[in-house]
């Protein structure tokens, strides 16, 4: 990793990266998913559900939903019967997950604080690794896939969802619009934090391309990586296999 990382438009040392980005999301736990619905009209729901096929969990496996912490994916992981572990950075959003959880009645979730780039599981634990809408938060997001690679068993299954850049004529102008302009006022409007929401943004800004995170997909020792654009790669489905 180099001496210093994106924070949005930013450059940072990588521990003040860590820092900020678990400020940032430990200040709006508590409003994420409601966040999630007004920035994306309802249609995160929807890639989620996709998301979830794709992943095609099974009773009995056991799958690490990182970055998991409010439990949106973790809920549709567990319908099948799998055993889901959601592991989180910030135990703020652990918080906010455990209690949704608790609301909905759904129990036998194990919940964990846990660093994307230095995960305190053992070789080969788990069936599958899901991260939805986290990797692009991570400070060293190559360490992070090596990470996946090594936890999960062989023949397990890598599977993230992810912003991406649409390829759509026109909709990538409207888009950015709309991004750059009123995310951040309905972040300061409904979160009370606009600088978030303009990070968060900016995240999605610098992000790879879905070829390039690809390659590092392979390249943390992935076989079989395949990237499924959404509304022309505005979000897109990456994945991979552990052989």
């Amino acid at each position: 990793m180099s001496d210093t990382v994106s924070y949005g438009y930013q450059e940072v040392d990588p521990a003040e990266k860590t820092r900020r980005v678990t400020s940032v999301f430990a200040r709006v736990a508590s409003r994420y998913d409601l966040m999630n619905d007004l920035m994306s009209g309802g249609l995160h729901r929807l890639w989620k559900d996709d998301f979830v096929r794709q992943v095609a969990p099974r009773a009995g496996e056991a799958i690490l939903d990182m970055a998991g912490g409010t439990g949106d994916i973790a809920f549709r992981l567990a319908r099948s019967g799998a055993a889901v572990t959601v592991a989180d950075i910030n135990p703020a959003m652990l918080d906010v997950g455990r209690e949704r959880a608790a609301r909905r009645g759904i129990d036998g979730l194990a919940w964990s604080e846990q660093n994307a780039e230095a995960l305190t599981f053992a070789d080969r634990a788990f069936d599958a690794y899901t991260i939805a809408f986290g990797i692009r938060n991570v400070t060293d997001i190559a360490a992070a896939l090596r990470e996946a690679h090594r936890v999960l068993k062989f023949g397990g299954r890598f599977v993230c969802l992810e912003f991406s850049t649409t390829e759509w004529p026109g909709f990538d102008r409207v888009y950015d619009l709309y991004s750059e302009r009123l995310v951040p006022v309905i972040g300061k409007v409904v979160a009370r934090d606009e600088e978030a929401y303009r990070y968060l943004v900016e995240s999605i800004r610098r992000f790879p391309p879905m070829a390039e995170f690809g390659r590092m997909i392979a390249a943390a020792g992935f076989a079989r990586v395949a990237s499924r654009p959404i509304l022309g790669g505005l979000v897109a489905i990456h994945s991979g296999w552990k052989t």
